[in-house]
């Protein structure tokens, strides 16, 4: 069945960049944390060229407490830096906690796996990343893709960002020089919903009280939590294994997500359960 890709935009790899900031997230940092630095200029020079002192400028505690207080914040921050400062307090956080919480539907279990977590967020590149991945679900992108059934016929399908089942049946009828951005989207939305929306996962799949499983309706099969594992590691791998990889700097990072997934998983819950219960909805909703 042919693909016409006219009119089709590749979808963005957000390659990792060198993390630079734009200046108004520069000037909230320095609001937040550099207001009684009276040559603010070259503190922002420092920002720009010293990249430790610049995640330890984003990590700080009163960066954090400000940042929580603003209802605002989007209008003033970029997303990526939103939730990079997140991600830093949680490893902040982590590092002097013994334990997570693993909830399953009748219990929550103690696992004492606090040391893997922070030394995986160690990796500036994963932090980068990871920042970048949350910000991409605060807007959703739909698309619509024409195919030819017969000649002279075509059929056009629509799907979104975020629709799993679409997205596998996409990167499966087109050329390959396009599944990279395809396996990268899926495995980041089977990573996003076990870590910011597990609850959804859950009860989407299976009925609280009775556990039973949910019928399926329309052509999307249910997914369970343990297939979203399964596909965001599946994926993570396609990806690292795809030949454009190497134009890129995420090789590195999506073998890294794709031998520790479950891990990865677990600073996102944290941030769901400890700074985000209120505004959850809200950012992603």
């Amino acid at each position: 069945m042919p693909f016409n890709c006219s009119g089709y935009r590749k979808m963005s790899l957000n390659k990792i960049a060198n993390m630079q900031l734009p200046d108004r997230d520069l000037d909230f940092l320095i609001e937040a944390a550099g207001s009684e630095v009276a040559d603010k200029d070259h503190l922002k020079q420092i920002l720009r060229e010293d990249a430790d002192f610049r995640n330890s400028f984003v990590g700080d505690e009163k960066v954090f407490k400000r940042l929580m207080a603003d209802d605002e914040i989007f209008l003033k921050i970029s997303p990526s830096l939103f939730f990079e400062i997140l991600l830093r307090k949680a490893v902040s956080d982590l590092s002097r906690s013994g334990y997570t919480i693993e909830k399953s539907r009748n219990m929550s279990i103690p696992v004492f796996d606090t040391r893997d977590l922070v030394e995986l967020l160690k990796d500036q590149s994963i932090i980068a990343y990871l920042a970048n991945m949350l910000s991409t679900f605060t807007r959703i992108e739909s698309y619509t893709i024409s195919f030819r059934i017969r000649k002279g016929f075509w059929k056009k399908i629509r799907f979104n960002d975020m629709d799993i089942t679409g997205l596998m049946r996409f990167s499966e009828a087109i050329e390959d020089e396009y599944r990279l951005g395809l396996y990268k989207r899926i495995a980041d939305v089977c990573l996003f919903v076990l870590g910011i929306f597990p609850d959804y996962a859950e009860r989407s799949y299976r009925y609280p009280q009775s556990g039973e499983i949910r019928p399926q309706i329309g052509a999307n099969a249910k997914i369970s939590p343990e297939e979203y594992e399964q596909k965001g590691q599946q994926f993570y791998k396609l990806a690292a294994e795809h030949q454009a990889v190497a134009k890129t700097d995420l090789a590195d990072v999506f073998w890294a997500l794709h031998k520790n997934f479950q891990k990865a998983k677990k600073p996102l819950n944290f941030i769901t359960d400890y700074y985000l219960t209120t505004k959850r909805l809200h950012l992603f909703g």
